[in-house]
């Protein structure tokens, strides 16, 4: 365990400090103080106005949104004039990548604040982008893609108008990400977002939209080192921002390197826990807590990883918005399929706490099934684990209605591994490696969620432990390593690669990955380090 996080579980179990916290609501600012790189739109607004404009500019950059929301409130009710407050009040309203979907009251809120916009504004290049803004919030539709198109076409237009200026060009290449989630040549939207976002940083190393962007767009199958200085700067530029503090972890998890996410993610949580939203922790506290947890797991470190969820979980009541359910039904769920601790995964409980309102997160209500289900089957309780997979089934079709199209192909993915467990357990061994490799093509068919540092059990190391048990380890450790080349340095796929080779009379390959699982786990807490101790000669 880093020093740092061994800092950050002192701070959260300390007595009483859950209890003595004091509740910051949504509407206050968090203050110019705080530093967020540089921003200089220039709104066409009084000076006081502008300063107070590009702060929140910077956060919203930085996607607190909660909290850039009420920074540009506070700018429209005490400058009614400044137009650009009013498009701040709105297009925080929604979040392209979370895939969150605002309330009828929010979009009221939203089509109110368009026309004080416009009502207001004088200058065309803020006229561009208030029309972006209002193409999301114009139509009646329930179908959340239909408002984010709209979006997206009016930040293509407005970078084609003003393709110099730094905030213009920094949105367009969110929108690019955003359409980037449906678009048939990923990598093609990937690129051009890329390039646009290298531009900006090269002209401005500090602009906060430059780089958080630019590492959503690296965090994708084979682009983690493209961005690797700009995500080490992030940190530098806005030391007190949560989600700066996080960010730079989505770039590690891709590369495997888990002390930089502890590391990171431990800032994260520390600073995180000082915003609250309307009596709730923010869910960037609870965001960070995943990471963390993540982190040490693939370390081996189980006894850290479950100290801080159990600190999480005394904190109180977490913010009930979309990431705040996922993170919440994950964390219990990670800790015991990451650990094979089958009896603690089929007694998960889902739906888990009763405040999040499950029916608007099918996928997040699906990682709680998926755990249950696969310690159901691997205990002997098929019945449980059909229940389970029925239940997936039944969300997966759910999530087909969700504003983002992936949150069923990721439901999907994780049937296909329960289904091929249970086809497994059932004898049927042709038809389960048939299940876990439709697995595999539909997890490579989407990009990972943002919200998630990785699937509970993907499924090409869900497919080499199958074909381990049918005594086929060659084929097993192709599996294994396939896995690695998507999700470098996983504990238990390094393990699955370790017994494979060994099984396969492959002295040599074993020893090299056991290596491997050594350097990645030097403190591994599980007995199933022992192997890889043995075969480097450690044991």
């Amino acid at each position: 365990m880093t020093r740092i996080s061994t800092i950050l579980l002192t701070v959260m179990l300390a007595p009483g400090v859950a209890a003595q916290q004091e509740y910051r609501q949504t509407d206050e600012p968090v203050g110019a103080e705080q530093q967020i790189g540089t921003v200089a739109f220039g709104a066409d607004c009084v000076d006081e106005a502008q300063q107070a404009f590009d702060h929140a500019l910077g956060l919203m950059h930085h996607m607190m949104y909660v909290q850039a929301h009420g920074e540009f409130d506070t700018i429209a009710q005490a400058h009614p004039d400044c137009a650009m407050a009013h498009w701040g009040v709105a297009t925080t309203l929604f979040q392209p990548l979370w895939a969150t979907t605002p309330s009828d009251a929010e979009i009221a809120r939203g089509r109110d604040a368009i026309e004080q916009a416009r009502a207001t504004v004088e200058d065309e290049r803020e006229q561009s982008l208030i029309e972006a803004t209002a193409a999301f919030f114009e139509p009646e539709t329930d179908r959340q893609w239909d408002r984010l198109s709209g979006w997206i076409d009016g930040m293509a237009a407005a970078y084609q108008a003003y393709p110099d200026d730094h905030d213009i060009a920094a949105l367009y290449a969110l929108s690019l990400l955003t359409e980037a989630t449906r678009a048939d040549d990923r990598d093609a939207v990937h690129d051009e977002a890329e390039a646009i976002l290298k531009r900006v940083w090269e002209e401005a190393s500090t602009h906060p939209g430059a780089i958080h962007y630019a590492i959503h767009a690296t965090d994708a199958d084979g682009r983690a080192e493209n961005a690797l200085e700009m995500v080490e700067s992030y940190g530098k530029i806005a030391p007190n921002v949560p989600h700066a503090l996080h960010m730079p972890s989505h770039i590690y998890v891709r590369l495997g390197d888990w002390p930089q996410v502890i590391d990171w993610n431990a800032r994260s949580a520390e600073v995180a826990r000082e915003h609250d939203v309307n009596g709730a922790i923010s869910f960037h506290y609870i965001h960070a807590v995943d990471y963390l947890v993540y982190g040490h797991l693939q370390r081996g470190e189980d006894s850290a990883a479950e100290q801080i969820r159990e600190a999480a979980w005394d904190e109180g009541r977490h913010q009930g918005s979309f990431p705040g359910a996922f993170h919440l039904a994950a964390i219990p769920a990670r800790l015991a399929v990451e650990q094979r601790d089958w009896e603690t995964a089929a007694a998960i409980e889902p739906r888990v706490p009763d405040y999040i309102a499950w029916d608007n997160f099918h996928w997040a209500e699906g990682l709680s099934w998926y755990a249950r289900g696969l310690g159901a089957v691997h205990t002997g309780d098929l019945e449980a684990a059909r229940e389970a997979e029925q239940r997936l089934a039944s969300l997966a079709k759910g999530a087909e209605a969700a504003p983002d199209e992936r949150f069923s192909v990721y439901i999907e993915a994780d049937r296909h591994i329960l289904a091929g467990f249970i086809a497994h357990a059932e004898g049927d061994h042709e038809r389960a490696v048939e299940l876990m490799r439709t697995a595999g093509e539909l997890e490579s068919s989407v990009e990972k969620h943002p919200v998630s540092p990785g699937a509970l059990f993907p499924p090409y190391e869900a497919l080499g432990e199958v074909l381990l048990a049918l005594d086929r380890p060659d084929e097993a450790l192709a599996a294994f390593e396939r896995s690695d080349d998507m999700w470098p340095g996983r504990y238990n796929t390094l393990l699955g690669a370790v017994r494979a080779a060994e099984s396969a009379g492959d002295a040599d390959v074993a020893e090299r990955w056991a290596e491997r699982l050594l350097e990645i786990a030097p403190d591994a807490e599980r007995e199933t380090i022992d192997q890889a101790r043995t075969l480097a000669g450690r044991g």
